[in-house]
């Protein structure tokens, strides 16, 4: 059984390429073009993979793209259990502009997920009752109810696992009704969650500590972006900065960097160390261009740099 079980709602297929310049109308040529699963759940249990942590991803995949997903994920041996579903698993885009060096994203809609095919995640989720952690992580695609959060929180409660959150919107305001063991929003869901336009920097172990008092939640991490990460709870602040690096890309740095935080919380170390650990796999997510995440020498060596 699984120690670690993900669910992701909306996986994608991932394509990125580059181009020489990015101009409207013309035809553009396209280099480097790479293809990988994603969606945030699979991006945390893909890094978790690299890392040898005893993982299980469970999403709906359907029609001809959910069958390459799921080839995609195989081949990184990910390990998987999916539900079919009637509609196209999604895809994505990113495209790198070489001569301004800028990265474009584009995120094709999600098709809509049906009742049965939420509820039969719901029953995979809960079928593996020794997990020690469950990830919920990525938005939410049309049809499923903005309050699903809340009854996976309800499941782990009952299967004595912790619970991980990273959404966002009214999905992640939902979430925190239940108990929560680890949330993870950047400085804008921070600021959405305590109803604050424009949070300040400055202003987030205050305003994190104010939410952690009023609800069940045990652990927040903030991400940062090139900032690092802050970690708080209502009694500790832990605060790393990311090295500096020549980054490729942003995508998959902040489930890379959770990843990394649960796989050093699995393995016993403290919160300090983890939120260090998970800033690493942050950090080195970025040096690859594309979805390709971390690689482990390079998670170790920033690791050593920031210990």
């Amino acid at each position: 059984m699984a120690n670690i079980i993900t669910i992701t709602f909306s996986p994608s297929i991932d394509k990125s390429a580059t181009v020489n310049e990015l101009v409207p109308t013309k035809k553009l040529k396209c280099d480097n073009a790479n293809t990988q699963p994603g969606g945030g759940g699979i991006n945390v249990a893909r890094v978790l993979s690299k890392l040898g942590a005893d993982v299980l991803a469970v999403f709906p995949s359907g029609g001809y793209t959910g069958a390459f997903f799921n080839t995609l994920l195989k081949n990184e041996n990910v390990p998987f259990v999916f539900v079919s579903a009637q509609n196209e698993t999604k895809e994505n885009f990113v495209i790198l502009d070489q001569s301004s060096k800028q990265q474009y994203r584009f995120g094709m809609p999600s098709n809509p997920l049906f009742a049965k095919e939420y509820n039969a995640c719901l029953e995979l989720i809960a079928s593996y009752k020794n997990a020690a952690f469950i990830v919920a992580s990525g938005s939410l695609p049309p049809g499923v109810p903005l309050t699903i959060y809340e009854d996976i929180a309800k499941i782990a409660k009952k299967n004595n696992a912790k619970f991980v959150v990273d959404t966002s919107g009214p999905a992640l305001q939902n979430a925190v009704n239940q108990s929560v063991f680890l949330l993870k929003p950047n400085l804008n869901e921070l600021g959405f969650l305590a109803g604050i336009k424009n949070l300040n920097l400055l202003d987030v172990e205050k305003v994190a500590k104010d939410f952690l008092f009023k609800k069940n939640c045990e652990i927040m991490v903030v991400s940062l972006g090139n900032e690092g990460a802050i970690l708080i709870t209502q009694n500790q602040t832990y605060k790393v900065k990311s090295p500096q690096v020549n980054v490729k890309t942003t995508v998959g740095a902040g489930d890379s960097m959770l990843a990394g935080i649960i796989y050093s919380l699995s393995n016993g170390h403290n919160l300090h160390q983890s939120l260090k650990y998970g800033v690493a796999c942050g950090t080195a997510a970025t040096l690859n261009f594309g979805s390709k995440l971390c690689e482990v020498a390079d998670v170790e060596k920033i690791y050593k740099l920031l210990e």
